[in-house]
Formats: C-alpha cells, structure tokens, sequence
C-alpha cells in the first residue's frame, strides 16, 4: 500500500505517541472526521496500526517506516536540505556518508564536486556518487540490509575506524526535544558512532518531521555535532542549547 502524505504523517504521529485520536488528527489536518476514519482504516488494513475506539494505535512490532514510503516522504525538504550540506562542503574534500534518504539527498548535490573522496555504508549514495567521475568511492563491508541498501555490524564499525575524514554527513530515524539523535538498530547506531569519531566536524541532515518521532536506540547529543541542516526552526528551548553547545542550525528553503 502506497500511504498518502497524511497517512504517513499519522503513521509518524502514532509511532511517536504510541496512540492517534481521531478529532485531533481531523483538527490538525483540517479534515472531516470521516476522512481520518478511513485513513485509519486503510492504515489498520496494511497492518501499521490497530483499531481502537476514538482513534487507533501502533501496532505491536511495527518499528521503522518502509524504505520506499520514506523516500517519498519530505523528498521537495531533503532535497533542499541535501543542497545546504553540499553547499558547505567544498572541492579537495574527505567524507564519510551513513544510511538513510537524506544522506542521499546529500549525495545527488555532490555530483559536480571536484577531487572529493566519499566513503559510506550505503549503497545507494555509492551508486549515486559513481556517476561523478572526480569523486573516490569507498564502500564499507559487512551484513548488507536488503530493506535500504544499508551495510551493517561489526564489520562495518571497523571500516569505519580505518579513517579520518574532514567531514561525516549522518542521518537519523528520530531527534528528541532535548536533543538527543536517536534511531531504532542498535547496529546501525555503533557505526554511526565510529563515524562521528572519525569525523573533523560532523554535519545532521534531518527534516523537522523527525522532532514528531520517537526511537529507543541513543546516538548522541547535538552537542557532539558541528551543525544541523533542516527545513524548519528547532523548539525555542532547544535553539537555545544549539546556540550554548556551539551547534549551527541552518533552516533550508525550499526556493
């Protein structure tokens, strides 16, 4: 089943909360209530969520949204975001580059960099990146996750410790009011964190629906990173913090 915009931000919603209610998702949409009804119906029959009165919840085991559904969801966002981060990148360069769509995002603006060395665990910026002629691409071993073209585990982690980059270009699943980066596989999260050590300054790519999720694995804090690229503000409170730990916020357009 292929979700709507809507049902995809109520799938995150209901992942965050753990519970949806019917007149708040219709108020928030502007909606009528019979149309979040069968969004949540339609949600319900492709096994995201269980029915309940006044609303729904997260279905027991549902974890991360699909691959293909996050690829589609906030592309015209990461692709801003994508263009940000590269912007702030210059030629004669080193990078590591970890999983997810807007890391890829990233990706596809670093076609026209020159002399730029990128080494990643995801297959899909390999792939991306092969078609710029000036740039050195560099895949990590270990256990591939068919899911997203991800490379995992130990094997990954200790790739990862073999270099010292000028920039690593991470992404995450969910970013906590408090600021806590988060995501849902634990190994995927031990890369992440060689990554980071790795890495001279460390650059977030993340659209602002990430603040509206929730995940159980911790990365770090936003005090450990460079910057962050997103579409949106940040919270009072947590700009606030960005602007003590040092952290550079950049709100992308979409012009």
């Amino acid at each position: 089943m292929a979700l709507s915009f809507r049902q995809t931000e109520i799938l995150a919603l209901a992942r965050s909360e753990g519970r949806v209610v019917v007149e708040a998702l219709a108020e928030r949409f502007g909606v009528t209530l019979q149309t979040i009804r069968r969004d949540l119906t339609e949600l319900a029959e492709a096994g995201h969520l269980d029915r309940v009165h006044g609303g729904a919840v997260l279905r027991s085991g549902v974890s991360n949204i699909g691959y293909e559904e996050r690829r589609a969801l906030h592309d015209a966002a990461k692709a801003a975001i994508g263009r940000a981060c590269a912007q702030a990148i210059p030629d004669n360069c080193s990078m590591i580059v970890n999983l997810g769509t807007t890391t890829e995002a990233v990706a596809r603006e670093l076609m026209h960099h020159r002399q730029i060395t990128v080494v990643t665990n995801n297959m899909n910026v390999a792939n991306i990146l092969v078609g710029n002629p000036s740039c050195e691409v560099m895949v990590a071993g270990g256990a591939l996750r068919r899911s997203d073209g991800g490379l995992v585990g130990d094997l990954t982690s200790q790739f990862m410790e073999q270099f010292k980059v000028d920039f690593g270009i991470i992404g995450i699943s969910a970013l906590d009011p408090d600021g806590d980066l988060l995501d849902y596989d634990l190994n995927e999260v031990r890369v992440s964190k060689a990554i980071i050590r790795q890495s001279r300054k460390v650059y977030l790519v993340t659209d602002a629906s990430k603040l509206m999720r929730s995940a159980p694995v911790r990365l770090c804090s936003l005090s450990e990173i460079d910057a962050i690229f997103t579409d949106a503000p940040l919270p009072e409170a947590l700009m606030k913090r960005c602007a003590d730990w040092g952290t550079e916020v950049h709100i992308t357009s979409l012009a």
